[in-house]
This record gives structure tokens, C-alpha cells and sequence, in this order.
């Protein structure tokens, strides 16, 4: 099975201009633009993912590949990287979209509420309005989707999964508490040392750090990460970090409960319909 998904299964990379901000789209399976696909076997359902804090997407293809296997290659499923999380390499296209309604800048686009109106900008743009959605939060993805569910009830979201939620007193938990002081506080002591240290390195050593660091964690990655080691994109990502502290305090009860037929937590049974 395992090496049915790495070899067979189709992922797709895209760069997408998403409210003036380049965003990582990783498209497994072989619909790549459902907007425009008038084929007979266009599908009626999409899979969301909307990833954690950093939001670097090519640590969840393997999910997606998983996912798109599980579900008999049905459904397309999407991985979103977060605003500001995410550099296009020199040689790839950036995707615009000349008519997109929504292509307006947004506030403080790499803070929390920002990054909630970019994955809602994004559904508007590229996702059609009749197409059903399962948006999958993993982290503070979870956060997004229940904001998501709150502040848009035209989408035609019919399961909302929350993979390890963090939705309330992150500050409280015991890693926040070392947290908050270091995105709070600290990290501007961090921003200077980091960009000198880690914007001279070639790409080639930034690549060897990557992959020693992937085989410690006994991971892979068919896509590039050296966003990782990319200053522009740490810096937004402790700036979400320290938002996430300060923000996400009081569970949202009220969304929950309106909306408690759509929301799973660690659910599989319940991803798709009857």
C-alpha cells in the first residue's frame, strides 16, 4: 500500500497570488483547476487540509496521499500553506486570477484573523460554489476551520475534522507557557541572528541541512522545504505563533454547538458521508 501511494498517486504543486500573497497549493489526484473543469467526471466533493503552525505543506502530502487512497481516488484532496509561510522557488509560475473578487490585500494578512480571510479567499476563488467541502484543521488549522464555519455559512462545508485542536488556553498548556514568552517577547532578539545566519547559506547547504534533519525524523518529502530555513517565512510564522497565544483563549462553544452535526475531532469514521 504504502508504496502504491508514493509511486501511483498524482500531487500536483501550484503557486497561487492569493490576496497579494504567493500561497503553496499541493492538489493530489489529477483535477488541478475545478473551476474551470467541465469533464464528466468532475468531482463533487473536495478535501481541504488546512495545516498547522508553521503551515508548510509538503509535510502533509503523505497524509493526502493517504486520504486520496482511502477514499477509493474519488476525490481531489487540497493542501493550503499558510500566507507568508511559503516562497515560490525562481523558476516556478505564480498563478493569478484576473477576475478573482476577492484579490484585495488584507490587515495584518500573516497575523491569525488574516490568515482565517486568506483559506476563505482561497475557497471563494478557486473553489466552485456548488463543490461540497470537507476542510480538515490539523493544529491551529482547527482554529481556522471553526472560524471558517462561523464566518462563512454559504460554503457548502458538510464535515469540519479537527486533527489535535487547539482552539482554546494555548498560553495555559504546559509547552505554552514556555511559548509565549519566547513569540511574545523573545523572538525579536531571534530576527536579527537568524537572518544573518541563515540568508547567506547556499541552497545547496540548505538542502543538506533539510534532508539530515528529515532522515533524524524519519521523514521524506517529495517537494521542496527550504522554507524552512527561509528567514521571511520563520519570522511570519513566530508572528502567527505569538497571536496564537494571545488570541486563542475562550473555546468558541457557540460555533461548536451551531454547528456540531459538521465538527468531528480525531474522527475518521466520520470524514465523509453516508
Amino acid at each position: 500500500m504504502d508504496s502504491e501511494i508514493k509511486e501511483e498517486i498524482p500531487v500536483h504543486e501550484e503557486y497561487i497570488l492569493c490576496c497579494g500573497v504567493e500561497t503553496q497549493v499541493l492538489k493530489c489526484g489529477p483535477w488541478t483547476d475545478l473551476v474551470n473543469d467541465q469533464s464528466a467526471n468532475k468531482p463533487k466533493l473536495l478535501i481541504f487540509i488546512i495545516t498547522g503552525n508553521p503551515g508548510f505543506s509538503a509535510l502533509y502530502v503523505p497524509f493526502a496521499k493517504a486520504l486520496y487512497s482511502s477514499t477509493k481516488r474519488r476525490f481531489p484532496v487540497w493542501v493550503i500553506s499558510h500566507a507568508g509561510h511559503a516562497f515560490a522557488p525562481k523558476d516556478k509560475k505564480i498563478l493569478t486570477t484576473s477576475d478573482d473578487p476577492n484579490a484585495q490585500e488584507i490587515k495584518d494578512i500573516y497575523g491569525l484573523q488574516g490568515q482565517v480571510e486568506h483559506k476563505l479567499a482561497f475557497l471563494r476563488t478557486h473553489v466552485p460554489k456548488e463543490m461540497k467541502l470537507v476542510v480538515i484543521g490539523h493544529s491551529i488549522g482547527c482554529y481556522i476551520s471553526l472560524q471558517i464555519l462561523k464566518h462563512a455559512p454559504e460554503l457548502p462545508i458538510i464535515r469540519s475534522i479537527l486533527l489535535f485542536p487547539t482552539i482554546e488556553r494555548m498560553s495555559e498548556s504546559p509547552k505554552g507557557k514556555i511559548a509565549t514568552p519566547v513569540l511574545c517577547w523573545l523572538r525579536y532578539a531571534l530576527y536579527v541572528p537568524g537572518y544573518l545566519l541563515l540568508k547567506p547559506l547556499p541552497e545547496k547547504i540548505k538542502s543538506l541541512i533539510i534532508r539530515m534533519l528529515l532522515q533524524m525524523m524519519n521523514l521524506q518529502s517529495e517537494f521542496s522545504l527550504l522554507n524552512v530555513l527561509e528567514p521571511f517565512c520563520l519570522v511570519n510564522a513566530a508572528y502567527l505563533g505569538s497571536q496564537e497565544m494571545m488570541e486563542v483563549v475562550k473555546r468558541d462553544n457557540e460555533t461548536i454547538k451551531e454547528h456540531l452535526s459538521k465538527a468531528y475531532g480525531n474522527s475518521w469514521c466520520a470524514l465523509l458521508p453516508d
